[in-house]
């Protein structure tokens, strides 16, 4: 049985972005599910949308953008 630390795949390893058909790399909003509220300010939502406007999509995607 190996360890935990073997499980985990290396940090040093590079991992490519996502991308759409034209090669362009897609936000990493993409990929959150909808959750019924704002995943940048936390306001209520419906259960279709992630963000409540394109400021907090915005603020979110530099903020991860930073975070990398």
């Amino acid at each position: 049985m190996e360890t935990i630390q073997e499980s985990l795949p290396d940090k040093g390893m590079a991992v490519e972005p996502p991308v759409d058909g034209a090669g362009r790399p897609l936000p990493s909003r993409l990929s959150l599910p909808a959750k019924g509220s704002c995943w940048y300010c936390e306001k209520p939502l419906d259960s279709v949308r992630r963000f409540c406007g394109k400021t907090c999509a915005a603020a979110f995607d530099e903020e991860a953008e930073f975070t990398r």
